[in-house]
């Protein structure tokens, strides 16, 4: 096969070198714009397991790749002026130049026709040419942008300014953060040793930093001494030093995410950087062209077409890049809003950048650094005011809001149970609820019950308008106070334009087929096309519905409930009145932010005044609409949570959407604890996190890295009540309560668990 390699970095050459290893007759030419010995980064970082993938594909190239490694196990984080240090993380780094004169040496041994100071302006001439061509000519590839209608490119150019320099100070024992605080801002550094002499030294800030100190006016040298003051008492003398000699100005950049929708068109294909790229905080840029270069090379050797063989590249190798990505991604949007976790304490903010990427949990921090984690459980138990000596996970540290005294920090979300009867709970409430509370959870909240009869979701909703209603609640409140150490929520609500509709395993949110009853809404605006339009409340209206939650409420508490929350999300009525997309009202209640929220504040004000001031209310919100700038945005939810916290709510449970039929979500694990994270860092108003939380590894990352204060588990609790009292089990924390009937089948799964641990060598 004849092939045609354009650009020469570690992809090009490494799928140059796969394809002479698989057969030497191939006749493989590398067209590289810059000189061999040109370079424009400094260092690279690799894992172990993209070394044993080369060693396996090129024992050869492999060995002298290792023998100019730096190795470190450690990262280090400087913040406040504290240097923390967490080990076993197993880093190992290269010289760029070096990387890629000894890829260019094992090239030439093997044939490969070397071609430098050669700029391919356009890759058609070369396919007509050539069997096959291979566009890996970086993140401004030219091969790419001449079918931009085949690879339909995706470039987003991020927030952050960064400039790549070097320095001869040494960084060989940890990969080092440095933050500093400036007259302009946070300025921070990533550094890595990556030979005996010479380490790289990413310089990152805000845009707002950057423009405050003029970096773009500056010249290279100017901007390199500003950064050198900056980071004076980090340097130990030492300069800091640009190799991009081919750049004008300054040199600093905004790092653009790339992902292409194909990776293929006719005889060529994308790679590494032209086809998707990965930021610099993860190190995984060169991991990915390394490995996709040797995929590329096995399927144009296994399969009978060029076609087929394309088809085979980007699938295998498109969901690992969208992982690397997903991950990169979290990683970027952690350094780009830092400033909003500069404020945490040096334990919690390094726990936080170390999980910034979600592919490090919190038992996969112990695994690693097991005494550096159990410290900083330390702390976090003591911040929650548990005692000095005590060290157990996040999640069973006790919690305290107003009067209030939660065990731990694990909730029982809301979730419908649409078998009340006339609104009144049943025995299959009571046994529901009462099982979730003996199962080790420090909250249990009850599914969203209505207001009034008009307020219900369903037929099959609870309520909290007749005296059966109270008895029942309260039979339930009872058990839960004299059998178990949970407390329980009451969340209340009306349905407004989403009600009168099916059971939930009916058709979820569709009309009744008989018996509907009018709707109210902020205004005439269906849930759907198929839902009734609602009646646009008036003042009457309003004032009926306010008193309705005033009277809930005050049952609530004869009831003896721990704790009142208000349902302001997911569509329902006072969803209504805060989403742009369902209020269109003209008068005080629509319009701007502030007037839409005036109802749904009226109503917590007016429950707060009945409510008994040693007790808690909180609020949930629907923290994006998903539709855009047209509905509510997380910037939005940040001033939403302002104002609750202005008017006096102790806590925001953070949700989203289910607000509009043209939501279009972004699913994936925990999912919408970013916009937790968002209202209480940037608030400090206390928070819940919700949103596909599943495992212990989950809440105890939420809470240790300070995105929220309670965590909710939904569907977990409906797979299995005790989820608490298992959790604990795994983790191997003997100090939550089991109910006394149920400490021999408490003893047993200790044990088993402990046997199990031991026998997959964990202990």
């Amino acid at each position: 096969m004849k092939i045609a390699v354009l650009g020469g970095g570690p992809a090009g050459l490494y799928f140059a070198i796969s394809m002479k290893l698989r057969g030497a007759d191939h006749e493989v030419t590398v067209f590289e714009r810059n000189k061999p010995d040109d370079t424009f980064g400094w260092g690279v970082v690799l894992s172990d397991e993209t070394l044993d993938n080369l060693a396996e594909n090129d024992p050869v190239s492999a060995a002298s790749i290792r023998e100019h490694f730096a190795y470190w196990d450690d990262i280090a984080v400087i913040h406040k002026g504290m240097r923390t240090v967490s080990t076993g993380h197993g880093f190992c780094g290269i010289g760029r130049m070096r990387l890629l004169l000894l890829l260019q040496e094992r090239a030439r041994e093997l044939g490969v026709d070397l071609r430098f100071s050669s700029e391919v302006d356009d890759p058609r001439p070369l396919m007509a040419e050539y069997d096959m061509v291979l566009a890996a000519d970086g993140l401004n590839s030219k091969s790419r942008a001449a079918f931009p209608e085949v690879f339909k490119p995706d470039i987003d150019v991020r927030k952050c300014k960064f400039v790549w320099l070097g320095t001869h100070q040494k960084f060989d024992d940890a990969f080092t953060f440095i933050f500093e605080k400036t007259p302009h801002g946070w300025v921070w550094a990533h550094a890595y040793q990556f030979d005996p002499d010479t380490a790289t030294f990413i310089v990152e800030c805000s845009q707002e930093t950057y423009d405050g100190f003029g970096f773009a006016d500056m010249t290279k040298e100017e901007s390199i001494a500003a950064c050198e003051a900056i980071f004076k008492d980090h340097l130990g003398g030492h300069r800091l030093m640009s190799n991009a000699s081919h750049i004008r100005g300054s040199a600093w950049i905004s790092f653009p995410r790339v992902l292409c929708e194909r990776w293929s068109h006719e005889n060529l294909a994308l790679m590494g950087d032209a086809a998707a790229s990965a930021h610099f905080s993860i190190g995984s840029g060169t991991k990915l062209a390394l490995e996709s270069a040797i995929a590329l090379a096995d399927y144009l050797h296994s399969e009978p077409t060029l076609d087929g063989a394309f088809a085979k590249y980007e699938d295998a190798r498109r969901l690992e890049v969208l992982r690397l990505q997903s991950a990169a991604r979290n990683s970027l949007e952690w350094f780009e809003e830092v400033e909003r976790y500069l404020d945490l304490d040096p334990v919690q903010f390094n726990y936080s950048l170390l999980t910034r990427s979600q592919r490090i949990s919190h038992e996969n921090l112990r695994l690693r650094d097991p005494e550096w984690l159990a410290g900083a459980e330390g702390w976090f138990q003591r911040q929650a005011g548990a005692g000095s000596n005590v060290s157990r996970p996040p999640m069973f540290a006790p919690y305290q809001l107003r009067g209030l005294r939660l065990k731990n920090r694990v909730v029982v979300s809301p979730m419908a149970q649409y078998k009340a009867v006339d609104g009144c709970p049943t025995d299959w409430h009571f046994v529901h609820y009462c099982e979730r509370a003996k199962g080790g959870a420090g909250l249990v909240h009850i599914e969203m019950t209505c207001v009034s009869p008009e307020g219900r979701i369903t037929p099959g909703c609870t309520g909290f308008y007749k005296p059966e209603h109270e008895t029942a609640w309260k039979r339930i409140v009872d058990f839960v106070h004299a059998e178990t150490e949970a407390k329980i929520c009451a969340q209340i609500g009306h349905s407004g334009p989403k009600g009168s509709t099916q059971l939930g395993w009916e058709e979820m949110d569709a009309p009744l087929s008989d018996g509907n009853w009018p709707l109210l809404a902020a205004s005439p605006v269906s849930w759907s096309d198929r839902n009734q339009i609602p009646k646009e409340m008036d003042r009457a209206d309003m004032d009926r519905v306010r008193e309705e939650f005033v009277s809930s409420a005050m049952m609530a508490e004869r009831c003896g409930f721990d704790m009142l929350e208000l349902h302001f999300a997911h569509g329902y009525l006072l969803s209504s009145f805060i989403s742009p997309l369902t209020n269109k009202r003209t008068d005080e209640y629509g319009g701007s932010l502030r007037n839409r929220m005036r109802y749904p504040l009226e109503i917590f004000d007016a429950v707060r005044a009945v409510w008994p001031d040693d007790k808690p209310i909180s609020v949930r919100i629907s923290a994006n609409d998903w539709v855009g700038d047209d509905g509510i945005t997380p910037a939005d939810a940040v001033e939403i949570a302002r104002m609750l916290q202005t008017a006096g709510v102790d806590i925001c449970d953070v949700s989203a959407g289910q607000t509009s039929k043209r939501a279009r979500p972004v699913y994936g694990r925990m999912f919408q604890t970013p916009f937790s994270d968002r209202i209480r860092n940037e608030t400090g108003m206390a928070t819940m996190a919700v949103g596909n939380i599943y495992e212990p590894d989950h809440v105890n990352s939420v809470l240790m890295a300070g995105r929220a204060d309670l965590v909710c588990l939904a569907r977990p609790h409906l797979a299995d009540p005790y989820w608490t009292l298992h959790a604990a089990a795994r983790l191997r924390d003997k100090g939550v309560a089991w109910p006394d009937p149920y400490l021999p089948g408490r003893d047993q799964l200790y044990r088993l668990s402990e046997r199990a641990e031991q026998m997959t060598g964990k202990v």
